[in-house]
């Protein structure tokens, strides 16, 4: 089974069917939202999204990494990540997916 992804373009339709708003309306509304996260994470602050996760970013600091080619011991200079933390309802909410999949494939096997 292939994993689908969703991209804007997706989220922007479903504001559209689910709200009723034009598409243009949904299109931006899905646009601000996303540039207001990323103004957030990039500055330094955590977004916290009940239900969801939090997006976060972390530093990481010099360390030492090895050239697999060569065997060569390399720095890897410090750096920021962005971290995401999914609430532990997300985190329930995929594991009932797993379950109920699981279930639909042995039944699918019979």
């Amino acid at each position: 089974m292939g994993v689908k992804t969703i991209t804007r373009a997706d989220l922007a339709e479903a504001v559209y069917r689910r709200l009723g708003l034009s598409r243009t309306e949904s299109a931006a509304m899905v646009e601000t939202v996303l540039t207001e996260i990323c103004e957030a994470i990039v500055s330094g602050e955590t977004v916290k999204l009940s239900s969801f996760g939090s997006f976060m970013v972390r530093d990481k600091g010099l360390r030492v990494g090895r050239n697999p080619k060569t065997g060569r011991e390399v720095p890897i200079p410090p750096r920021r990540v962005t971290v995401f933390k999914p609430s532990n309802i997300m985190k329930q909410r995929i594991n009932d997916g797993l379950a109920q999949r699981e279930v639909a494939d042995a039944d699918a096997a019979e």
